[in-house]
């Protein structure tokens, strides 16, 4: 069985906590995927933490999600 083919979306992603560092767009298929993406090349910016806060946005629809990424792992987890 075949499994179905996720189609990307466009995200706007930006560190919450983080000034110096800007947003990205990035295509991905889902909101934590494109926080993951993200967060992989934010790892250098994050200093000392092994965690940062991203907010995702996805561009055609406005909605918002804020996560947690382990920058060590690569899980993730919503803000609390």
């Amino acid at each position: 069985m075949t499994q179905p083919t996720l189609q990307t979306r466009s995200f706007r992603v930006h560190a919450r906590d983080l000034d110096a560092h800007h947003a990205r767009t990035v295509q991905e298929a889902t909101f934590e995927a494109a926080a993951v993406a993200y967060a992989e090349d934010l790892h250098a910016a994050a200093g000392d933490s092994d965690e940062v806060s991203l907010i995702v946005r996805d561009l055609e629809t406005g909605h918002e999600h804020c996560f947690r990424v382990d920058l060590a792992s690569g899980e993730t987890a919503a803000c609390g």
